[in-house]
């Protein structure tokens, strides 16, 4: 029997009977059964976990594991993840009322994507890349209305420039303030049609914890 990982969760019934709950120290992964013959790429298995992800959302926050984290015992999936639970258990006791947004925003003048054959070597390519990277930024005015109106709502927030292209924000946010960010989207749909963003969620904790392993 293979199992194929969700997330990680404080408390038994954060699982059950959504999923299976298996207990690594004093956590539990969610996990669904796979087939062993069944590739982590297929269609099925994949919106069948994006389903059952949801839903585990619904009942409490959890830490997002990468996708593909696949183990066919408990004692296998404590040894992957044993380094990670003492961080994890803290994030899980002190976010436990907490989700993740993301706002993905357009740039307001995306800067060039360097050409690889521009350069004679990677190291000077990847300088000239994150250098275009670094320089995408959002229109001024629309930086401040979301800091206004959107980011007082959370209790982190974290700006990131993902490529030449867009800019993104991820806020964690209280459950219950979930109505007021939809409103803040609203607004700033309102105040600045110009601009094109995606404000979406709410996410497990995924920008906002370190889920790294083999």
């Amino acid at each position: 029997m293979k199992y194929i990982a969700i997330g990680a969760h404080l408390l038994r019934e954060d699982v059950e009977p959504l999923a299976e709950a298996i207990a690594v120290g004093d956590l539990f992964l969610s996990a669904v059964v796979v087939a062993e013959q069944q590739p982590t790429g297929d269609r099925d298995l994949l919106l069948r976990v994006a389903g059952v992800r949801e839903k585990l959302l619904e009942l409490a926050t959890f830490i997002a594991v990468r996708y593909g984290f696949t183990f066919e015992t408990a004692e296998e999936a404590l040894a992957k993840t044993a380094t990670f639970l003492p961080k994890w258990q803290r994030l899980l006791t002190a976010n436990r009322g907490n989700v993740e947004m993301s706002l993905k925003v357009a740039a307001s003048s995306p800067s060039p994507r360097p050409h690889r054959q521009d350069f004679a070597g990677g190291g000077a390519y990847l300088r000239a890349l994150h250098a275009a990277t670094q320089a995408t930024n959002v229109d001024p005015a629309f930086r401040e209305a979301v800091e206004r109106l959107l980011v007082p709502l959370s209790v982190q927030h974290r700006w990131l420039v993902r490529d030449e292209k867009s800019v993104e924000l991820s806020v964690l946010i209280p459950r219950e303030r979930m109505h007021e960010v939809r409103e803040a989207g609203a607004e700033l749909r309102r105040s600045a049609p110009h601009v094109p963003f995606l404000l979406s969620g709410p996410w497990p904790l995924e920008m906002f914890a370190d889920d790294d392993h083999e």
